[in-house]
């Protein structure tokens, strides 16, 4: 028995394809291997001749949130509280 066509929709091109591009310029970075210090448990970065390549420094943050109840059962009445700190 043929396939019957005539209820389905018409092909219709994907809108992502329009979004599609060629990949930007690479660019070589300055290191060739990544290992971990034992000691800091950070990334130590070096270049081809095993030289330390300094990759800048990052800031680090912090959080903390709080629980609140405005019943006694916990149920519908919940929020909460959170800040966060980054140097």
């Amino acid at each position: 028995m043929p396939h019957d066509t005539t209820n389905q929709p018409a092909p219709v091109r994907p809108w992502g394809i329009g979004r599609l591009a060629p990949y930007p310029t690479t660019v070589k970075l300055p290191f060739t291997t990544i290992t971990i210090d034992p000691d800091t448990q950070t990334g130590v970065f070096r270049d081809h001749r095993g030289r330390i390549v300094e990759m800048g420094k990052h800031g680090t943050s912090s959080g903390t949130e709080t629980s609140t109840s405005t019943n006694l059962d916990s149920q519908p009445d919940q929020g909460h509280d959170q800040d966060s700190q980054k140097d």
